[in-house]
Order: structure tokens, then sequence, then C-alpha cells
């Protein structure tokens, strides 16, 4: 096969919540059947067809950088992870549905790659509320996505559906809601696969068709951050 272009998306979220299992699915379109904590960052690669159907289409090399490791880490694992977030072109922010925590930890590690820190200060809030405008900015395109869908009790589904879309909202970000362990979920021509090409899409796009594809920077102004957010007291 031809070499093709490819981009870097790093897969980022608590230990835990699937990342790998995610990961796999979306590389091998197998259920990953004995998932094992990533120790420093894995990588797997999706082909994608760019503006599929078009004809613009062209095939590239989706890079999935598969990072371990806690958002509470030390210091020294904060900037050890560092190397990893060199030449982003995307982010994919996983959390589990079932784990509130690892959704507010979401915050927490989008800024940590996007500001490139080790001890990241993050977003101006307000009232309690995250400052939408700070990723608004972000020229890296985001993609949340929450994990282990089928856990969920369906007389509570409603409540984390509408917590989802408040993260969504916070991020400017489209989400996907799933369960790893089923191939359906991205079955060709469902929403999920639409949003995840969406995605992908944007990421190429960013990385070889903008203006100066190199300025791959996170916000634009460093603020102190405040965790308590309305959304989830």
């Amino acid at each position: 096969m031809a070499s093709l272009d490819r981009v870097k998306v790093l897969v980022l979220g608590d230990s835990g919540v699937g990342k790998s299992s995610l990961v796999h699915l979306l590389c091998q379109n197998q259920v990953l059947g004995n998932p094992s904590w990533t120790v420093g960052c894995s990588v797997d690669v999706r082909v994608h067809d760019y503006k599929e159907g078009t004809p613009e289409e062209k095939t590239y090399y989706i890079e999935l950088w598969d990072v371990g490791g806690s958002v509470g880490s030390t210091s020294s694992l904060k900037s050890t992870r560092a190397v990893f977030y060199n030449s982003v072109n995307g982010i994919v922010l996983v959390h589990d549905l079932t784990n509130k925590k690892s959704s507010q930890n979401l915050y927490r590690w989008s800024l940590e790659a996007l500001n490139k820190d080790s001890s990241p200060t993050g977003v101006i809030v307000s009232n309690g509320d995250y400052d939408r405008e700070q990723f608004a900015d972000s020229s890296v395109p985001l993609l949340l996505i929450g994990t282990k869908f089928d856990q969920i009790p369906e007389n509570k589904r409603n409540d984390v559906l509408t917590r989802t879309a408040f993260l969504s909202e916070d991020f400017n970000a489209e989400e996907i809601n799933l369960d790893c362990t089923n191939q359906r979920y991205f079955a060709a021509g469902t929403s999920n696969a639409v949003k995840l090409s969406r995605f992908f899409d944007k990421v190429v796009e960013k990385r070889y068709f903008t203006r100066d594809p190199s300025q791959m920077t996170g916000f634009t102004e460093r603020k102190r951050f405040n965790f308590k957010s309305v959304h989830y007291d």
C-alpha cells in the first residue's frame, strides 16, 4: 500500500473508563476481550476516507494515541505525559457514564493536553459555570465519548444524557454514548458512525487544509480554574 498522510488524535480520560477498548473497537472493528491498564501510551491506527463519496475523497491514517495515567498524577508523571501532547491534531475525551468524577476530570485532561502544562491552571469560571469561549477558541477539534451506556438503568438514562449534553456544550464538541463491548454502536450509517466520520474529517481539514496547520496550539490565555461546575452539583 502506498504511504498515506496521517493525523494524530489523543484519546484522553481517567483510567478504567474504557479508552483501550474504544481504540481497539475503532481500529480493529472488534471488541477487546481482555483489556489491560495502559502504561505510558499505546498507539493504534485507523484508516479513514476523508469526504467519502465526494470528488475530494482521500484516504488518511488516523493515529489514536491512548494515553494512560490519572489526571491527579504527580507533576513528574504529568511532565512525562507532556511528550505525547506535541503536534496534536484532535482529541477524543472519554468518560464513564456511570462515574460523574470521570466526566468532571475531562476538563483537567483537556487543559493538560492543550496547554502542555504539568500543572494546568485552566479556564475562567464565572458563577460556577465553565467559560465555553475558551474551548470554542481552541484550534484542536474535540469529540466527547461516554462509555458503559449499557450499565445505566433505564430510569436514569435521561438524567445522564442531560448531563452529557451539558458537557458537549461546554467543550463545543459532538457527543457519542456507547457500550464498547458492542460493535453495533459504530455500524455503518448509524448516527455515531456519522459523527465519528465528521470528527475525523474536521481533524484532517485542520491538519492539511488550514492556512497554517502548524499552529495547533491550545488556549490563547491562561486563567484561573474552579472545578465546581453547576452541572455536577
